[in-house]
């Protein structure tokens, strides 16, 4: 890790995993991103920062597949996944969360979590036909993989309580638990404690840095900078949609450009 500050993005890196390349998305006559660049490194945590209206979440659903780009490229492992569907980008790796996790009716937490198993063939008819037994072993399987999640994130005490019952915080853990069962190699995280008691904001720490540990690389949009600071290396920090700096925590929290454009402005 570079312990200076970079004038926009450092993309001479190692080992990246996600590349981002001239992004340019308007809707109508409003600009959101503007030629926005930025790699992100294999096994870090890396932060993307910036005042409301910079750009960051539409940047998150433009590189996962939610918005199509009007111009620039996004590569996955050196894959250009630029205008493919959210599934689609998943298959190749990369998984996002949401700031407000979506609350599954009527179902239970862990039915909620088979949501985000990869090997479901029991959505193919025609298995369901033609290899019913394996069919059976693989529901079991991401039944017992789902059961193990949860209780890595200590929440495996919900498996089955109705997932509308669940608060914001802990909606949250189950979010994470149920990407990882995806097995991404790069987790974009939206917000992770947006709207969350302090508790909760230090388990969902401490996680995302375990899963760091393990080998995921991971890159979050959060407003809280304490939380930020703390956990991200590099932070990236985007104004009016395009990269202002990079670096490590502690030059960009002295930086006066980023004074300026949002660690002292009135968006936070």
């Amino acid at each position: 890790m570079s312990e200076t500050l970079t004038t926009g993005a450092n993309r001479e890196k190692d080992d990246t995993v996600l590349e981002v390349e001239g992004l340019h998305k308007a809707f109508g006559g409003l600009v959101a991103t503007d030629d926005a660049s930025f790699a992100v490194e294999r096994g870090t945590i890396t932060a993307l920062i910036g005042p409301n209206g910079a750009g960051k979440s539409t940047i998150f659903n433009l590189v996962s597949g939610f918005y199509e780009p009007d111009a620039g490229t996004v590569r996955v492992n050196g894959t250009d996944v630029t205008g493919m569907e959210p599934h689609e980008v998943a298959t190749e790796g990369l998984i996002r969360t949401f700031q407000t996790p979506r609350k599954l009716e009527g179902m239970t937490v862990r039915e909620a979590m088979l949501v985000g198993a990869s090997d479901q063939p029991g959505e193919s008819f025609l298995k369901l036909f033609t290899d019913p037994s394996g069919v059976e072993a693989a529901e079991r399987a991401n039944i017992e993989d789902a059961h193990e999640m949860l209780e890595q994130f200590e929440i495996g005490h919900l498996a089955t309580q109705p997932a509308t019952d669940l608060s914001g915080g802990q909606m949250k853990l189950v979010e994470l638990a149920r990407a990882m069962l995806a097995e991404p190699e790069i987790l974009l995280l939206d917000e992770p404690v947006a709207g969350v008691n302090p508790t909760l904001a230090n388990k969902l720490s401490d996680h995302i840095a375990r899963l760091n540990e393990e080998g995921v690389t991971l890159c979050l949009i959060e407003h809280d900078m304490e939380f930020v600071m703390n956990l991200a290396d590099p932070v990236i920090v985007l104004d009016r949609g395009s990269v202002l700096v990079e670096g490590p925590s502690e030059a960009v929290r002295n930086d006066q450009r980023v004074i300026d454009a949002y660690l002292g402005g009135d968006s936070a």
